[in-house]
């Protein structure tokens, strides 16, 4: 969809938190950006200067609406990330402030994450690494069987670009597949679910890719980790957000679900401590899409939108608002 603005020749750059290398030097050699301190107090003192000039925004960190709102003239926010539920865009749209993401760049490498992840937590090869280190093995110690991941049942909870290339890597261990959407995709051949419950309980595993933010808080309920069962694994690399973290921690601890790797959380960098010392937890750090290649794919399309943004008003990968 294009999104058209006239394009905008004056006025401040601002970087918004930390941003790859490679952004950061472009901002600051090629536009003269400006960044937002991180302290409180100098962050008021700044936006009270430099609020009113400022006419794009450049971040990862997100925007809230108060910060939205000390930048009267911000036409539009470029954000790194194809997830941009950090950015409050309720306060965008009355003011026709545009956004964009960084889609399809990290498709890839967020889908092989995700295989990794499923691997990872059937076969424990997480916990089979700790085991040879304490010296269990060396030690006469077996390590117990695990699942195998080949022929199983996997629910796919949203199927857009990363839930199809996770779909399509699935297909060669040869895995049924089934997904839950709000609406049904036409071009595929997967079983569709009407509800994440539905999808749970006919899955030996769900993997959850769905967009993070208010209308998908909590989806995957105490409910549906009931119905995946004691036999049954969760692979996030969504958002935390989407899943019950109270809930899932105890069907963990409890032995209620089978096993889940998350590479996202409801309070990052804080992971549930409850989780640390148990093997059917695979714990990563949100590095689905932390290769150095897609890092350095996300960072050239923000420039590309900024540019050409500036350039002529548009978006090259504009989110619709």
């Amino acid at each position: 969809m294009a999104c058209t603005l006239a394009p905008v020749t004056d006025g401040v750059i601002l970087q918004v938190g930390g941003l790859h290398p490679t952004v950061e030097r472009e901002l600051a050699t090629t536009y003269g950006a400006l960044r937002l301190p991180s302290a409180p107090g100098a962050a008021a003192a700044f936006l009270a200067e430099h609020g009113p000039e400022v006419t794009v925004a450049v971040t990862s960190a997100g925007m809230d609406a108060t910060l939205i709102g000390a930048l009267p003239r911000l036409a539009a926010v470029i954000n790194l990330g194809v997830g941009y539920d950090a950015v409050d865009v309720a306060a965008l749209k009355p003011r026709g402030i545009v956004l964009s993401n960084t889609p399809d760049v990290l498709t890839d490498c967020v889908a092989d994450l995700a295989v990794g992840g499923l691997i990872d937590v059937f076969r424990g090869m997480s916990a089979g690494d700790r085991f040879v280190r304490r010296g269990e093995w060396a030690a006469g110690h077996t390590f117990p069987l695990q699942r195998r991941v080949s022929g199983i049942r996997v629910g796919i909870l949203g199927l857009g670009r990363i839930g199809r290339a996770i779909a399509h890597r699935l297909e060669a261990f040869g895995c049924t597949i089934t997904y839950h959407n709000r609406r049904r995709v036409d071009d595929v051949a997967y079983g569709y679910a009407g509800s994440p419950l539905e999808l749970a309980r006919d899955a030996d595993a769900v993997i959850v890719t769905t967009p993070g933010g208010p209308d998908t808080r909590a989806l995957v309920s105490a409910e549906v980790l009931a119905a995946l069962g004691p036999d049954g694994y969760l692979v996030n690399v969504a958002r935390g957000s989407v899943v019950d973290q109270d809930a899932l921690v105890a069907a963990l601890t409890s032995g209620a679900l089978g096993g889940a790797a998350l590479d996202v959380f409801t309070d990052e960098p804080r992971a549930p401590e409850e989780l640390f010392a148990l093997d059917n937890a695979v714990l990563l750090p949100h590095i689905g899409s932390a290769t150095v290649e897609t890092r350095e794919a996300m960072a050239q399309l923000v420039l590309r939108n900024l540019g050409r943004f500036l350039a002529d008003g548009t978006l090259v990968t504009p989110v619709p608002l």
